[in-house]
């Protein structure tokens, strides 16, 4: 109705959930019933919730999750307004409700001691020695935080481990109350602070939005950043006329809006650059987070991981135990079999699929594997290009592209995708772990497909550089043999020319060595698995540090080098094609962009 002030809800709270899809779908419908609107995360950890509309959705939704185990006292803090905060309703399942990637911290089971905002003001009113501590984003401080508190210049919360390793040591003995705009974000800071040796961590229990609530604006300067329209709140709890730029996410004041440098949606006086300032900015911070992520790699701490075994249509009826077998011929059906009897395939429901069970058209089972240490990969990955369709990196080796075999984690998938989530980025071609080089990757799924018909139609253009064992008598080379559908022998693939996937490469000399080794170019006419190494090898020329195809035709089982092994001199320098969007020409060689 017109006039009718609008409920705003925000809560959050850590606990176990389960049947996260099914509980997204009711959730969704419930909220779209109600006229609701904003945004609901959950996860295995629990739910984080910003949602706004009439009083009685509001309620509505409410009751629905108290009746959820571990949500039945479930509360947030509400607040009213004169206008939707929030543009649509949006329920999203989500690794963690607040991003933060560190291992060992799970608030569901502990976190720091909470402290009340009444207590807090006592203690500030009493000049008691205490160090407060902002937890947030850059861009929220600027609206406003409380006197005398110590800010980190982080830009997104997964900085905040950082920060906090870089504050003086003498901070652990002090007593350190730390606060966000709600209290979420405290509740993972707090226990990291304590794994890292501060002794006297206290949260402050529902934020500043609590405070303000329950203390007005006393010690406090400025408003609170919040994430919907309003952008901001007075101590009061009232919409301030701040806005927010579309682009940097900075905080804008009547006379920011003002500035000619603003457009609504494009720019700010904060962030008003070129376009190539811009990519460059982009790409160095998504550089600092990437290097932080791969400093301690994923896979060193020992964790469960999950897989999923899709089955595809001609697999329908057959049992589990058989689907795996046809599925994974590498792996013997004995070992299938114990897997099977461990429990070790589950349902995303949770219900454990025993040997026999009978999949069906579309299932999907996880397969799970205990915790271990993973393989140590190569670091050093390099981000050359990131526009609003595609992003390229440069890969080392050893490095798998995705998860397989003994990775899970220390992959350049996950890598990447603890960078970019929750948009995570899609291959648009692969390259084997032990191949160093470039990597496109698209935005969507749309541009993806655009750049796969690509080079489904030669117009997207990749070039090797290899050094092999031996010198061809030949400068140029045509190779057409087909290579093996499946895994041969101990390991690897070969040619297979009855029944094997049609294949070519173009290969040219470029140098012969003096060690009796030669450098070759090698163009890519098709995209099979180990395609130039099978080549080569069948051709009487393995590839200088191949692990798996050795000369004189035999053949390793080994698959993936180890760091600090011989490299494999295999390596994609130069890929070009047509930019999905502008249309233009792109050409990458030798980890530069060359032109647009």
């Amino acid at each position: 109705m017109i006039g009718e002030k609008v409920t705003n809800l925000a809560a959050y709270r850590f606990v176990e959930l389960s049947g996260l899809k099914e509980l997204r779908e009711e959730l969704l419908a419930l909220c779209k019933d109600a006229g609701l609107k904003g945004t609901i995360l959950l996860s295995v950890e629990g739910i984080n919730l910003f949602v706004a509309g009439a009083e009685q959705g509001v309620d509505q939704l409410m009751a629905r999750l108290r009746q959820i185990r571990g949500l039945e006292d479930f509360a947030g803090k509400v607040s009213v307004s004169d206008d939707q905060p929030f543009r649509r309703m949006l329920v999203r399942i989500k690794k963690e409700i607040i991003s933060f990637g560190i291992e060992g911290v799970v608030p569901g089971k502990r976190t720091s001691p909470k402290l009340s905002a009444k207590e807090l003001k006592r203690w500030l009113d009493e000049g008691r020695k205490i160090t407060l501590l902002d937890t947030r984003n850059d861009y929220e401080v600027k609206l406003g935080t409380f006197e005398g508190a110590i800010v980190p210049d982080i830009h997104t919360f997964r900085e905040f481990p950082k920060a906090v390793r870089e504050l003086p040591e003498e901070m652990k003995d002090e007593t350190i109350v730390m606060f966000c705009t709600g209290g979420i974000r405290c509740e993972k800071a707090g226990p990291f602070m304590e794994m890292e040796g501060f002794k006297h961590i206290y949260q402050l229990d529902g934020g500043i939005l609590k405070y303000f609530e329950e203390c007005g604006g006393d010690h406090y300067q400025g408003e609170c950043f919040v994430f919907d329209q309003r952008v901001g709140v007075d101590p009061a709890l009232q919409e301030t006329d701040s806005a927010m730029c579309f682009v940097c996410q900075a905080p804008l004041k009547a006379e920011d809006q003002e500035d000619h440098r603003y457009t609504e949606s494009v720019s700010c006086p904060h962030c008003f650059k070129s376009e190539p300032e811009k990519m460059s900015q982009r790409i160095a911070q998504a550089q600092a987070s990437l290097d932080e992520v791969c400093r301690v790699l994923p896979g060193s701490v020992p964790q469960e991981n999950r897989r999923p075994v899709n089955v595809a249509a001609k697999y329908d009826k057959w049992t589990l135990l058989d689907l795996l077998v046809e599925q994974f011929p590498q792996i013997s059906r004995e070992e299938w079999a114990q897997r099977c009897a461990e429990g070790r395939f589950v349902s995303y429901g949770g219900k454990v699929r025993y040997a026999e069970h009978v999949v069906r058209a579309g299932e999907r089972i996880l397969q799970v594997f205990p915790p271990a240490v993973e393989p140590e990969v190569a670091r050093g990955i390099r981000i050359l290009w990131e526009d609003e369709a595609l992003v390229m990196v440069e890969k080392p080796a050893p490095l798998p592209m995705h998860a397989s075999g003994r990775y899970h984690r220390n992959t350049l998938q996950y890598l990447l995708n603890q960078v970019y989530e929750p948009k995570f980025l899609r291959p648009v071609h692969r390259l084997d772990a032990n191949t160093r080089g470039l990597v496109l990757f698209a935005r969507t799924r749309h541009f993806c497909r655009l750049l796969q018909q690509q080079f489904l139609n030669d117009k997207l253009e990749k070039i090797y550089r290899v050094k092999v064992q031996g010198s061809p008598e030949w400068n140029e080379k045509v190779c057409e043999f087909a290579i093996s559908k499946e895994v041969e022998g101990p390991g690897g693939r070969s040619v297979d020319e009855k029944d094997g996937l049609s294949a070519r490469t173009e290969f040219s000399v470029k140098e012969r060595c003096a060690d009796a080794t030669t450098w070759l170019e090698a163009k890519l006419g098709s995209g099979r698995t180990n395609q130039i190494r099978v080549h080569l090898w069948e051709l009487g020329f393995p590839v200088v540090g191949d692990p798996c195809y050795l000369p004189n035709k035999q053949m390793s089982d080994k698959q993936t080098l180890e760091v600090g092994d011989p490299a494999m001199e295999l390596e994609a320098w130069k890929l070009s094609f047509t930019h999905p969007i502008s249309g233009k020409r792109m050409i990458f060689e030798n980890g530069k962009a060359l032109q647009e």
